[in-house]
């Protein structure tokens, strides 16, 4: 499925030919957004090519997960999200939940964030999602500011995951999601 968003943004489904791009994608968008919220070291131990690898190895597996892709003329792949059924103790739930959504540091504010947000709520609303569920880093001011003005709300669950020994703090937000 391809939609444009914007004059010059492309949302269109990810294949196994962009997982070099969303590798530098994410590990770009890591290391900018979560410098001095996670060790240092982790961040800077993050590589493409090995990221790649994992993302074409997610493609040999059956999984429900949906990948998209936002490209800009001229620059291709320039942010990336994914999403799919809640994850909760190994099991999977009706609810949806963002796993993940990224762009270029340097793309963020132009409008590809809201374009691949748009395509996700669109698509979970029409897989049947009652409503989309993601995790944040606590202090992510600026992650936490997108997400609410893109409708999600703290449900006030928190829980921290380990990085390279040290506790790093999330926070759930959640929103509804209409009839397709």
């Amino acid at each position: 499925m391809t939609i444009r968003t914007t004059p010059d943004v492309l949302v269109r489904d990810m294949t196994v030919d962009d997982c070099e791009a969303v590798a530098r994608v994410r590990v770009r968008g890591w290391q900018a957004a979560y410098a001095g919220l996670m060790p240092q070291s982790h961040l800077d131990a993050m590589d493409i090519a090995e990221d790649a690898e994992r993302r074409r190895g997610f493609f040999t597996e059956d999984n429900p997960v949906v990948n998209v892709v936002a490209e800009r003329a001229g620059l291709g792949v320039i942010g990336w999200a994914c999403y799919g059924p809640y994850r909760e103790n190994g099991r999977r739930l009706a609810r949806g939940e963002l796993y993940a959504i990224y762009v270029l540091p340097e793309q963020i504010g132009t409008g590809a964030g809201r374009a691949l947000m748009a395509q996700v709520l669109t698509r979970a609303t029409a897989d049947g999602f009652p409503d989309l569920a993601l995790w944040v880093l606590k202090e992510n001011a600026p992650a936490r500011r997108f997400y609410e003005r893109s409708g999600f709300r703290p449900d006030g669950d928190e829980e921290p995951f380990e990085v390279d020994g040290v506790l790093v703090p999330e926070v759930r937000y959640v929103r509804a999601l209409g009839t397709p």
